[in-house]
């Protein structure tokens, strides 16, 4: 099983400045980037739920994993929380490297094909 660097206790008590340090520490290392997003997402949370200040955590390594490492589905789904980070022009450019024309054209034909999929089913259903 894996051993996480940061238990929930550490991620809400725990003050800015240790936990940027062992964050950052824990990403240079390994290089995880999703367990990297996912510690600073729950610090967004954090952030809603108490008068701690954690906005902009990190904010290099942000736009490094997500302007410079593997376009992975997890990065186009956590990458709405983390708008803010990037001015208009670079938000334009993650959005067109993260959700090219091959991504949105396979979205909508699933949606069609479901569409036209469930369409002859539900007519036979009032028969």
């Amino acid at each position: 099983m894996k051993k996480h660097l940061l238990n929930k206790n550490q991620l809400f008590s725990l003050k800015r400045k240790t936990l940027e340090k062992r964050i950052r520490k824990y990403y240079f290392e390994t290089g995880d980037a999703k367990d990297t997003l996912e510690f600073l997402l729950v610090l967004q949370v954090r952030e809603e739920l108490t008068n701690d200040d954690f906005s902009f955590m990190m904010v290099d390594i942000v736009k490094h994993i997500f302007m410079k490492t593997k376009n992975t589905r997890l990065l186009r789904r956590l990458s709405i929380f983390f708008e803010d980070y990037f001015d208009k022009k670079e938000w334009k450019v993650l959005s067109r490297r993260l959700f090219t024309v091959k991504h949105f054209i396979a979205d909508k034909l699933e949606k069609l094909y479901t569409h036209f999929a469930k369409m002859p089913l539900e007519s036979l259903v009032g028969s």
